[in-house]
């Protein structure tokens, strides 16, 4: 559906008069923004501490036990102290909400909620794209820009790792 809107709306911006060319340009932009890579994270994680079964589905932690990551405005090590804090939910869906540190590699520390809903395939098999909503808390000065911005990220899985991780990819909306 949004492909459609997006191509209605070009199609619309080649047939309209200059001026108002680039006002519809300026309105699709602000509507979609595009993305931009901030950085691109392997963040180990330890064996799930299984909490059980709760009034809202089941739940459990897992550690978060170190890692690293980089962009082309920062890299750094992602602290070992932190956690993410599943909840598998009535839909087969698991929501999570992940609290952990990163730091930089010239020592700023900046700490990162980062919350989304993983599902399983959709009933054809199709794999579902696993996104999250990353929140920054960084120090005041050279990084403060990442809690001023809008971010998605994205959770990818490598089944033949050595050990234990996720791919976090981070963007910021422009």
């Amino acid at each position: 559906m949004q492909r459609i809107i997006i191509a209605t709306a070009a199609a619309l911006v080649l047939a309209a008069p200059a001026s108002a060319q680039e006002s519809a340009r300026e309105r699709i932009a602000e509507e979609y923004p595009e993305l931009e890579l901030v950085y691109v994270s392997r963040v180990n994680i330890g064996a799930p501490l299984t909490i059980g079964e709760t009034a809202r589905g089941n739940r459990r932690l897992i550690p978060i036990t170190g890692g690293s990551f980089e962009g082309p405005e920062m890299r750094g090590e992602v602290l070992p102290m932190g956690w993410d804090w599943q909840l598998d939910r009535g839909d087969g869906c698991t929501q999570i909400i992940a609290d952990y540190f990163l730091r930089t590699d010239d020592g700023a520390v900046i700490n990162i909620v980062n919350a989304g809903t993983l599902c399983p395939p959709d009933a054809d098999g199709n794999p579902r794209p696993a996104r999250t909503s990353p929140v920054f808390e960084p120090p005041l000065g050279k990084y403060e820009w990442l809690g001023q911005g809008g971010f998605i990220g994205t959770i990818g899985f490598d089944p033949a790792a050595s050990e234990p991780h996720v791919v976090i990819t981070v963007y910021r909306a422009k």
